[in-house]
Order: structure tokens, then C-alpha cells, then sequence
């Protein structure tokens, strides 16, 4: 038989009244026989009595958890407290279940690519997780995030003391990034602090050991070098975890106060640098020029050397070919050699000097203008050339040596 229906309200759980004694003693006897065993407490007539009693329904609820205690004596009714403490313990571990899985949720977490994790367990150190999805006990692990590929900045400014007793005002940006997500996190209370620490000393020392000239004009790329190498020293030493990209000098100059006359030097010395330079330039323009001229004397020497060595034994190498010629047949020989030599030097003469033998005459033949006299009357002629001048002299030689007791001497060029 059903539990709700009549005459099972014994064996009804949603009753609170079952196993109740029913005496004829009970002032609201009649009541329980219309009762019905609706758990809600609706009568069992065919008509609805209305909405059920709130009341009544949480109290049996109450019951059935075993929260409420019986209505008399104070204790649990026999049949229903075994009953009440199956849902009971039931509904405990359902809400145990759940509040282990909620638990279980909270402990996933994802790692970007760019980020690094710092597991910590019970506070120590445990292990450092790669970018994924990861997973750790909520309230026994902590997990801190620790981006390691951005590039930071920190910059820095301050009046410094250099080695010669000036006071400068120099300007840094430091670029750093995070090498080591464990000592980033854990070494040091606050890393960023400690690099302005670091930048600080790092500055002062490096400044206070160069001059002030240098720090203004060419030695601000070895003031950041050293700078940063040692901020990085020093980050090391401490344990920061930190990596210096690159050191930045922003600006150096001099204080406020000071600042147009320093402006001069500064204007001064590069006026100086320029000068140099351009004297550098016309030097590295002039000695090559004049390195190329004495490489062309030189050379120009050793030719001449070579030609007059080569004449020279050429001629030599003639005369003794002549003199071996001599030896054979010497009038000959002579007469030609005095041939060729007047003949050498009367080729370009063209005035002829005739002197008498026994007589302080002499007589000169103008050549030249003989010529010249007899192109002009010419009609239609052209200038004579030179084979036509000799031509003409050889004629007067020939002339004149048929006749005895003259000389013909010819005479250069005027």
C-alpha cells in the first residue's frame, strides 16, 4: 500500500504524528481520523481546502532532517530517527562532496606564454611551473605570476661629484627584465627598490671616478657600459634576479647655476674637435697626393736609369761593332763615319757660308729667303717644304765644290 494512502499512516515518514497514541483521551481525536495522509496535512475530502500550512511543512522537514526534537518527552520518535539520520548523514556528505570539488576548482590556474609561476607550499619554496594549465591544492599552495618577458624601465636623476671636484647633473633610464622568477620573488622584499639602490651607487661610483669634460662630451657611451655592467654585478650579488638590458645616459650637464659657462667649454672643445678633424682631413688628403707624386718621381727615375743604361750599352755595343768594322777596312770606315756626322749635324741648316782660301771674303747665301723670295713669285704655288729646301742646298754645295780653292761652311739655325 501506498504511503499516502488511507490507512497507511502508520508507515507514512512525512507523518510527525505517526506512532502516537491515539487514546479516546485525546481532545483532537476526531481531527486525526478526517486527517488524510497527505504529508502536507491536507484534509482527504474531494474539494482543496487551500494552500498548505508553511508552518507545519517546515516543521516536518525539520523532523525528517532530525534537526527538530519530538514534541514529547524530547526525544526522537522510535521509528523516525533511524530514518531522519540516513537523510542526515546522507545530506552531510553530499555537502562535503560538493565542498571538496569547489575546493578542487579553485586550485586550477592557467600560466601565460610570457609568464612564469612561483609555487610556494605552506609558504617554502616548491617549484617554478611553465606557461599551461596547471593544477595545486588551494590554501596549501600559493601561486604568484611572474611575467618574464616584458622589458621594464626605471629611470634615475641626480647632482653627482666628479673626479676633478665638478658637480654634474646626470640622467640614466635603465631597461631590465626578470631572469629569475624564484629570486625575483622571493630574494628580495622589493626588487625595484633595490635596482633605484643599485642604479644609485652604480652612477655615483662610475661619475665620481671620470672628469667632468669627458661626462659631457665624448664618454657618455662608457659611462652607460660601465654603469651597467656594474648594476648587473651587483644585481647578481644580491640575488634579485633581475637581467640589465641596456643603460641609457638621458642627459648630462652641468647645474643650473653654472650652465652658461659650461655651455662655452662645451662649445670651445667642440670647436676643437672640428678644427682637428678637418686638419686630419686635409692631411689624409695631402700625403697620399704626395706619396702618389714621389712613387711617380721614383718611378719616373728608374726609367730614365733604365733608358740611359740601355743607350749607353747599346752605344757601347755599336762601337764595338765599329771598331771591329774599322779594323777591317779603316779609310773607309773613317771617311763614312765623317760623312754620317756632317751629314748629322747640317740636316736641319738652312744658311750656307762660302769662305775663298787666301782671302777674308765671305760670302753668305741666305737660303731661307732665296726660298721664300722665289714661293712668293711663284703663282700658284704652295709653301716649299723642308725636302725641297735641302734639295735646293745640296744643288749650291754641289755647285760650289766644283769650283777649287772654296770652303762651304754651313752654319745652324737662327
Amino acid at each position: 500500500m501506498a504511503w499516502n494512502e488511507p490507512g497507511n499512516n502508520d508507515n507514512d515518514p512525512w507523518n510527525p504524528d505517526k506512532n502516537r497514541n491515539n487514546g479516546a483521551g485525546r481532545p483532537d481525536e476526531g481531527r486525526d481520523k478526517e486527517k488524510s495522509n497527505d504529508p502536507w496535512g491536507r484534509p482527504s475530502g474531494g474539494k482543496d481546502q487551500g494552500p498548505p500550512d508553511l508552518d507545519e511543512a517546515f516543521n516536518k522537514l525539520m523532523d525528517m532532517l532530525g534537526v527538530r526534537k519530538s514534541r514529547k518527552g524530547g526525544g526522537s520518535n522510535g521509528g523516525g530517527s533511524g530514518l531522519s539520520g540516513k537523510f542526515s548523514g546522507g545530506l552531510i556528505a553530499i555537502v562535503l562532496l560538493a565542498l571538496f570539488a569547489l575546493w578542487a576548482a579553485t586550485g586550477v590556474y592557467q600560466v601565460d606564454q610570457q609568464e612564469r609561476g612561483v609555487v610556494l607550499r605552506l609558504g617554502e619554496y616548491h617549484s617554478t611551473v611553465m606557461p599551461g594549465l596547471h593544477w595545486n591544492p588551494p590554501m596549501i599552495d600559493s601561486v604568484s605570476k611572474v611575467n618574464v618577458t616584458k622589458v621594464r624601465s626605471h629611470d634615475h636623476k641626480a647632482l653627482m661629484l666628479t673626479v676633478d671636484d665638478a658637480i654634474v647633473e646626470v640622467g640614466v633610464s635603465v631597461q631590465y627584465s626578470v631572469q629569475n622568477p624564484k629570486d625575483f620573488l622571493i630574494n628580495v622584499r622589493n626588487p625595484e627598490e633595490s635596482l633605484a639602490q643599485m642604479t644609485e651607487s652604480a652612477l655615483r661610483h662610475v661619475v665620481g671616478s671620470s672628469e667632468m669634460g669627458q661626462i659631457l662630451t665624448e664618454g657618455r657611451e662608457l659611462l652607460a657600459d660601465e654603469v651597467k655592467a656594474r648594476i648587473q654585478s651587483y644585481s647578481d650579488l644580491y640575488g634579485t634576479g633581475l637581467l640589465i638590458s641596456k643603460v641609457n645616459v638621458e642627459n648630462t650637464q652641468a647645474p643650473t647655476q653654472v650652465q652658461e659657462a659650461f655651455d662655452d667649454v662645451i662649445k670651445a672643445k667642440e670647436d676643437e674637435l672640428r678644427v682637428k678633424n678637418e686638419a686630419e682631413s686635409y692631411a689624409n688628403g695631402v700625403i697620399p697626393e704626395a706619396r702618389g707624386r714621389a712613387q711617380r718621381i721614383r718611378e719616373e727615375a728608374e726609367a730614365y736609369r733604365s733608358e740611359i743604361v740601355a743607350r749607353a750599352s747599346g752605344q757601347a755595343d755599336r762601337f764595338d761593332r765599329l771598331y771591329r768594322e774599322y779594323t777591317k777596312a779603316p779609310e773607309v770606315t773613317r771617311r763614312r763615319l765623317y760623312i754620317e756626322t756632317v751629314e748629322s749635324v747640317y740636316k736641319d741648316v738652312n744658311k750656307v757660308v762660302v769662305d775663298t782660301d787666301g782671302s777674308n771674303n765671305m760670302m753668305y747665301l741666305p737660303l731661307d729667303q732665296l726660298m721664300k723670295q722665289s714661293a712668293a713669285t711663284a703663282t700658284g704655288s704652295a709653301n716649299l717644304g723642308s725636302s725641297d729646301i735641302s734639295s735646293l742646298t745640296d744643288q749650291v754645295l754641289n755647285e760650289l765644290r766644283k769650283r777649287q780653292g772654296v770652303t762651304v761652311r754651313r752654319e745652324g739655325r737662327n
